[in-house]
């Protein structure tokens, strides 16, 4: 603990719910409507761009959107309408998983940690608010993007700062703050899948804002649960890092663009994926026409569904020495997404009378690729907190939120080719990359793990989930 960083000098005594500092369940209630908020507005954005917003009689209303959509097709060339949208979506899920980097350092130096949670909240929900008009689209995400970074950069460590370094409830106390990532990823695109669908795209985003709000209400309510964390100031002393210790950051560094591989096809299933189940699903049940957003909420449902065999698994194999390291399971996370991947690719070979492929394809498609994620995800992000320097240790683990970055701009880029290429041959190509991905994770967790120092992977592990 920093001299002079926490406010209090200790963490509240004596104040605990179900063996867990009551602090915990303010910050899983912030969460859950974080999430809530933000799988509910990304469940509908691409569908609600080329859907409304870029259409004759609402593109032409957004503030400044003729230049933006100019400097936008500068860098990465020409798009249609269509391509605009997957791209803006590619950009701004990746910049809300870069921002929290810079939303770190302010709560760091300058805001504490609590005044840069409810900054971030305030944001988010003005964000919400302003997705409620076509004029405000651009500042709606400009808004969404900063308060996500400042939000998410000094929430999650507040988990953390609950518990002594050496208390074994930590990886239970992030297990549990991960479920209501998982939680509000489910309940989100059916509250705003069904409002868009009975009331419009707006009143879906609205939604959206008041989950927020209500987000916000929660955490100051627990301001007396939570730690107050000063600001350290630039002065703060820091440990300079040993030259062994440079070596591994340069091999984490290397690791970004890999697992961007991943990321990229991941990404797509919020982006283009819509559209594809909007043209290729039979979604018609009986009378009842299924929203393309509930499909997204499998990606809830899933891990709560694949975590417990997998735990029972990983014990199995724990106990007759035969777990694999993190690079062994990263590398099987690539390979299981990547035949998911292929599923779709081979949707066509199944179709009825009008051309569509029965809807428990897709449902068979997210119990896999969440199986491949629960195997990559929280393994990538144990395997950096483990192997970075303690001095750098927040900041690496930011460093490989870079990978999502970068995948989610590039599957914006790529979610223009679902115009060009057929659906076969779309998904084929991003099942490639990850089982590249993949490939390259095995080599390098064969040849190279013991350069890392990596132990091999507990099962809490999947608690870095939340990070």
């Amino acid at each position: 603990m920093d001299a002079g960083v926490i406010e209090a000098g200790e963490r509240p005594k004596g104040r605990e719910l179900f063996g867990h500092p009551r602090g915990l369940y303010v910050l899983a209630g912030t969460e859950l409507w974080d999430r809530i908020s933000f799988h509910g507005m990304q469940a509908l954005l691409t569908l609600y761009m080329v859907g409304q917003l870029f259409t004759p009689g609402h593109v032409e209303k957004i503030v400044g959107f003729r230049g933006f959509s100019a400097g936008v097709q500068a860098v990465f060339g020409h798009l249609t309408p269509q391509g605009l949208a997957t791209q803006i979506f590619g950009l701004y899920v990746g910049l809300v998983y870069f921002t929290p980097a810079f939303g770190g350092w302010l709560g760091d130096r300058v805001l504490g940690r609590n005044r840069a949670v409810t900054l971030g909240a305030l944001l988010m929900t003005a964000g919400h608010f302003c997705m409620a008009f076509d004029q405000s689209f651009l500042l709606a995400l400009a808004f969404l993007i900063f308060g996500a970074g400042i939000f998410r950069g000094n929430l999650v460590p507040q988990v953390g700062e609950l518990y002594p370094p050496d208390d074994r409830r930590r990886a239970v106390a992030f297990q549990l703050y991960a479920s209501m990532i998982n939680l509000g990823a489910f309940i989100a695109p059916l509250v705003t899948g069904a409002l868009g669908a009975a009331f419009g795209w707006h009143v879906g985003f609205a939604f959206a804002g008041f989950g927020m709000l209500v987000g916000l209400i929660v955490y100051v309510a627990g301001q007396g649960e939570l730690i107050p964390r000063l600001p350290r100031g630039p002065a703060a002393a820091r440990v300079p890092l040993t030259a062994k210790e440079r070596r591994i950051v340069w091999r984490l560094l290397a690791l970004v663009p890999v697992a961007s591989l991943f990321w990229i096809a991941q990404s797509q299933v919020w982006n283009t994926y819509n559209l594809w189940v909007r043209d290729h699903i039979e979604l018609q049940v009986g009378s009842f026409t299924v929203p393309v957003p509930w499909l997204q909420a499998l990606d809830g449902l899933s891990p709560f569904i694949c975590l417990p065999p997998m735990l029972m698994f990983w014990r199995w194999q724990a106990a007759r020495g035969r777990e694999p390291t993190e690079f062994v399971k990263v590398a099987i996370g690539c390979f299981i997404f990547a035949a998911a991947t292929l599923w779709l690719g081979a949707a066509g070979l199944v179709t009825d009378a009008h051309g569509r492929t029965p809807l428990i394809w897709a449902v068979a498609f997210h119990l896999g690729s969440n199986l491949g994620w629960l195997y990559f995800t929280p393994t990538m992000t144990a395997l950096y907190s483990r192997a970075a320097p303690r001095s750098v240790n927040a900041t690496m683990i930011g460093v490989y939120n870079l990978a999502v970055f970068l995948g989610s701009t590039i599957s914006g880029r790529m979610g223009s080719l679902y115009e060009t290429l057929s659906a076969s041959a779309f998904w084929g190509l991003h099942a490639g990359l990850v089982a590249l991905g993949g490939a390259i994770m095995l080599a390098i967790g064969l040849r190279f793990s013991g350069a890392f120092h990596v132990e091999p992977a507990a099962e809490d592990a999947l608690a870095a989930a939340a990070v």
